[in-house]
């Protein structure tokens, strides 16, 4: 019986030991680790850990020893993972984005004393903060560095994981310490369990009915994410191959290459991928341009509910073997599903991949909650487009007099490292509190409409859910990200990055005689431009009530990222600092209101 992260490793290398279970490429070639190589190295990496002094019982949380990972995805990160767990201590992952100052937060606040780095980059954007860390005793590196310490030399120590901390580790025993990047205030340090993680994969593995043992998966998701990371145990259990994308920039070149089944992704590089898609067809010409937008049109159409008349399937049929095939090469070929969550996905998008017989599985779920609390289903029946899905076995929800969505079960955190002053009204009354505002649809459904600390009321007392408004007007080709503003305000406004190339290649296409700038600085200036989104605005205005519809803009002339620290790590924008990055724009929407 399941009930520690590891056994499921355990039982895969048992069940399958020379499968692949782990790849990723070294000097251009796919290297795979099969599943008793992954399992014994683990173990071996565990036994040298043991060997630096970590107590060998399993104590409090916080008295428990903390161990770091600051890396991209690769086998060494789960090699760590497992080897962690095996010890009694509790792996606490941070983003290698993170800035240097929450680095230091978290470290001093979780005590760690070890620390796992990838490469040389990483090492040398945190070097200067290692030393504000009295706790840090050692350091790692995965790549072989200069005056750094190779994780493999905890393996030449050719010790073993001791017998009795093992059968000391239970379900209770606190495996990660996860910090929420947040939109405000300084990292929450989320403290999950064995059984929190455990019960989320059991519970989720019943909506992997089309998952075949042997099957291919690409993970490029951050695995300091808990949604990637529990999603691996899945994986794992479900007896996946599990490769790892070079860089978020090799993406589309891995997938050719592995014909993965199955993927997560986040609705940001969904709307990417649809991005570069459409930038392709905006250069057809003739019947290939005439095709490709038909097979859209009728994509766009798509529900798998209401599955149209004969005629409208039989169109379907041929647009999926003349078109949306090639989607489905560019993605590898064998792709079933793509799991989303983190954030709202456009129903656009939705629709259109899946009736590209990509099925778009979107759920939802939080840090707190392991995170999955339901998602939409392979089967059809169980789907349904505009929802987050149903709920997983043994979760509860319930929906709050304002809205909220409350959750209960066995995936809800342990609490909030350190801070029982959050912790307490997070679990008032014995529900976890998601902050997200939601609905029941046909008494099974999960829907999200917002959420509750984003909703703002205009000065005339109209409320506003952004994230609504926002997805829609995303939409449009021409609109790349989009922040609607508007609280304590007459009217509601919005920040805009466009969609620099689209609207190159549409000023070019009907100005022939124009320069066209290269420079976004220069572009968003220009009056044809502006007058190109306030047309998508009022487009898009139609599906809102009078106080929601985005009266002003004003043009960004670059995108936010999570460098910039305009994006968290799983790429929600941070409100916060863009309205206060942006406010001297902000004041000139609202310069002279309505």
């Amino acid at each position: 019986m399941v009930q520690r992260l590891f056994d499921i490793v355990e039982q895969r290398a048992s069940r399958s030991p020379d499968a692949i279970l782990l790849a990723a490429k070294e000097n251009g070639e796919w290297r795979t680790y099969s599943g008793k190589e992954v399992w014994e190295t683990a173990r071996k990496l565990a036994g040298g850990l043991l060997t630096l002094g970590i107590a060998n019982q399993v104590l409090e949380p916080e008295e428990q020893e903390k161990i770091a990972i600051i890396s991209p995805n690769r086998p060494e990160w789960m090699f760590a993972d497992i080897a962690v767990q095996l010890t009694g201590a509790v792996l606490t992952p941070v983003y290698p984005t993170v800035s240097p100052t929450d680095l230091i937060y978290i470290f001093n606040e979780a005590g760690v004393k070890t620390v796992f780095v990838a490469n040389a980059d990483i090492y040398a954007r945190f070097k200067d903060a290692f030393n504000e860390i009295p706790s840090l005793k050692h350091i790692y590196s995965f790549d072989l560095l200069e005056g750094v310490a190779h994780w493999k030399t905890l393996l030449e120590k050719n010790a073993q994981p001791d017998a009795s901390v093992i059968s000391g580790i239970t379900t209770d025993t606190l495996a990660t310490i996860i910090y929420t990047s947040g939109t405000t205030g300084n990292p929450k340090g989320v403290m999950l369990s064995h059984r929190n993680i455990v019960s989320n994969v059991q519970d989720s593995m019943p909506a992997f009915t089309f998952a075949e043992e042997g099957a291919k998966t690409l993970s490029f998701l951050p695995l300091n994410h808990i949604f990637e990371r529990m999603v691996t145990y899945v994986y794992i259990q479900s007896g996946l191959a599990i490769y790892y994308a070079e860089s978020m920039d090799t993406i589309g070149l891995n997938l050719k290459e592995v014909k993965p089944m199955v993927f997560t992704t986040v609705p940001r590089l969904l709307e990417k991928v649809y991005e570069r898609i459409m930038n392709t067809a905006m250069e057809l010409k003739g019947a290939k341009r005439i095709l490709f937008f038909w097979a859209l049109d009728l994509g766009k159409r798509f529900d798998n509910v209401k599955k149209g008349n004969p005629w409208y399937r039989f169109q379907l049929w041929l647009a999926n073997m003349i078109i949306f095939s090639k989607w489905r090469a560019a993605l590898g070929g064998n792709v079933k599903a793509i799991v989303i969550g983190s954030a709202a996905c456009q129903e656009r998008l939705i629709r259109i991949f899946t009736a590209a017989n990509i099925v778009i599985m979107e759920g939802y779920g939080l840090t707190e909650t392991s995170p999955v609390v339901s998602v939409n289903r392979f089967e059809s029946e169980n789907r349904r487009i505009g929802s987050i899905g149903t709920l997983i076995d043994n979760v509860e929800v319930k929906i709050a007099e304002d809205g909220e969505i409350l959750v209960k079960g066995p995936n809800v955190m342990v609490g909030y490292y350190k801070h029982p002053e959050l912790t307490a009204p997070a679990m008032e009354g014995g529900w976890f509190h998601t902050g997200d505002i939601g609905q029941w649809t046909e008494e099974r459904f999960l829907k999200i409409t917002d959420r509750k600390k984003e909703i703002f009321k205009t000065s005339g007392g109209k409320y506003v859910a952004p994230q609504v408004v926002e997805n829609k007007m995303k939409e449009s080709i021409y609109i790349e990200q989009m922040m609607v503003i508007g609280a304590n305000r007459k009217f509601v406004g919005a920040l805009i990055v466009p969609a620099f190339g689209n609207l190159r290649k549409y000023l070019r296409d009907n100005f022939p005689k124009m320069s066209v700038p290269e420079n976004n600085d220069e572009l968003i200036t220009l009056t044809e431009v502006k007058d190109i989104i306030r047309k998508q605005l009022d487009k898009y205005n139609t599906f809102f009530s009078h106080p929601e519809q985005v009266k002003r803009f004003s043009l960004l002339s670059h995108e936010w990222t999570i460098d910039s620290a305009e994006l968290t790590p799983s790429l929600k924008i941070k409100r916060k600092v863009i309205e206060q990055r942006y406010a001297k724009q902000i004041e000139e929407i609202y310069g002279a209101e309505l």
